[in-house]
């Protein structure tokens, strides 16, 4: 009897360290809220009637259920191999047929006002873990009206931080913004050092005071003092600028966290292999970046070993075995006596 006990125990400890191996994977969820992120602000807006044009868009794109899922943009086993596992073109979806309308090329997404300098970020840490964030910026010159590629961003990141504090559930931390003016897009990778899965968002902004951070209008040329002809263009209706983007709330996150699915085996691809997405479907390789693009930080190597989970996993498998065949010796003991 007491040989069965202490078997017992020992699978029943070896069960719940295995369990708790692997847990991690299941709850690890957020977004960047200011700058705020494409699917945190068509969140924001109500998926099932969204109130902009990209939005209605995006959500005619994936499906409303993408947009319950505005946390978990992620790819499971990245281990700091972002540009390899992530195609250009599709970097705001991580590669992830799931947020597909995130990848749209358009230049009307709601966008944050933002101006150089000191700025306080945010990211909204549903489900916090340990990991270090780095956040690059676009180009001169980029072109929200073409699918965004690895190339159309800096280099190098601007803002580089390893396990920032956290602030009524953000992540809050300080960068430097370069100069710059106009519409960009600011690009997020949150790799957690726990696990090798990683969390990618993209934030419109627009730099400049004009039009209070908006885009600035579109707005057809004076016309002519003289009387108009055949060959005079018609003139052009003044184009509106594109909305502001607006973080969800509170009450909002609370209120849609039963229609969500990532904390419902809604990550998919726990499991998965490296170069698949977080749906688990492969995802093709992106090519190598061009001669002076720079490969830029691979931060599963700032804040941790992403081999951890694995060991922990192994460690676990073992007891949970070697308490089986100690259950298996006390058994067979007790039927020879």
């Amino acid at each position: 009897m007491t040989s069965r006990r202490t078997a017992t125990a020992a699978v029943t400890a070896a069960l719940v360290l295995s369990g708790l191996a692997v847990a991690p994977g299941a709850f690890a969820h957020g977004s960047m809220t200011d700058p705020v992120s494409r699917v945190a602000a068509c969140y924001a807006e109500g998926p099932e009637a969204p109130k902009s044009a990209a939005c209605k868009a995006a959500v005619a794109a994936s499906g409303t259920q993408a947009f319950y899922d505005w946390n978990a943009v992620n790819i499971a086993n990245a281990a700091g191999q972002h540009r390899q596992l992530i195609p250009d073109g599709k970097l705001c979806s991580a590669g992830n047929d799931k947020y597909r309308g995130l990848d749209l090329a358009r230049a009307d997404w709601p966008a944050s006002s933002m101006a150089s300098g000191a700025h306080t970020f945010r990211y909204k840490g549903t489900a916090p873990h340990k990991g270090s964030f780095a956040l690059y910026v676009t180009k001169d010159g980029y072109d929200p009206s073409k699918p965004l590629k690895w190339s159309d961003l800096e280099a190098q990141p601007f803002v580089t931080v390893t396990d920032p504090g956290m602030q009524n559930g953000d992540y809050v931390f300080q960068g430097t913004v370069p100069k710059k003016s106009g519409r960009h897009l600011i690009y997020s990778i949150w790799q957690r050092s726990d696990s090798p899965e990683a969390f990618y968002t993209c934030s419109d902004v627009v730099f400049g005071k004009d039009n209070g951070g908006k885009a600035p209008a579109t707005t057809a040329p004076a016309p002519s003092a003289s009387a108009p002809t055949t060959k005079t263009p018609a003139a052009k209706t003044p184009t509106a600028p594109a909305p502001t983007a607006s973080a969800p709330t509170e009450e909002q996150i609370k209120a849609g966290a039963d229609k969500s699915t990532v904390q419902h085996g809604g990550h998919g691809g726990h499991g998965a292999t490296p170069g698949t997405s977080a749906s688990g479907a492969p995802a093709p390789n992106a090519p190598a970046p061009a001669a002076g693009s720079g490969s830029g930080v691979e931060l599963a190597e700032t804040g941790g070993d992403t081999a951890t989970p694995y060991v922990a996993v192994g460690g676990a498998a073992g007891l949970a075995l070697g308490a089986a065949l100690l259950f298996s010796t006390a058994r067979r003991r007790r039927t020879r006596g």
